[in-house]
């Protein structure tokens, strides 16, 4: 009986820290995509000489930010 309220107190606390694990782990990687990846990816985007690709990469994304954020 001790065993099967160990096992169970042991699914309880490791899955709530599995949640946690996981949610810390998205919450990094949409920080690392917004700061490090998306600026880079539009540098290279310029410097290759697409630049209106670019602009337009950049606008869609800032009325997509306005919009999300007002709602």
């Amino acid at each position: 009986m001790i065993t099967l309220l160990f096992c169970i107190l042991m699914v309880t606390v490791f899955g709530k820290l599995a949640l946690l694990a996981c949610k810390a782990a998205w919450g990094i990687t949409k920080i690392l995509v917004c700061f490090v990846l998306a600026p880079l990816i539009l540098f290279a985007i310029v410097f290759s000489g697409f630049i209106y690709i670019a602009l337009f990469l950049l606008i869609v994304g800032g009325v997509v930010s306005f919009v999300v954020s007002r709602v």
